[in-house]
């Protein structure tokens, strides 16, 4: 999910993304650690996505 992407949700909409993408995460790393992903990459853009809306929450909390 890009970056403008993320702007445009609500904080409801980001509170549900981020916990798609925290499960999808996790279980990607499970997955991992049984036997290899073949685009073991996507762990990376996984965890940034996440890192992402995580930010952007915070960042709407305070204001």
């Amino acid at each position: 999910m890009k970056q403008s992407e993320v702007k445009e949700l609500s904080v409801a909409e980001l509170q549900e993304e981020l916990g798609k993408s925290r499960k999808a995460y996790s279980d990607l790393k499970m997955a991992h650690a049984v036997s290899p992903l073949e685009n073991p990459i996507q762990l990376r853009t996984v965890r940034r996505d996440v890192a992402r809306l995580a930010t952007e929450l915070t960042k709407r909390e305070q204001q």
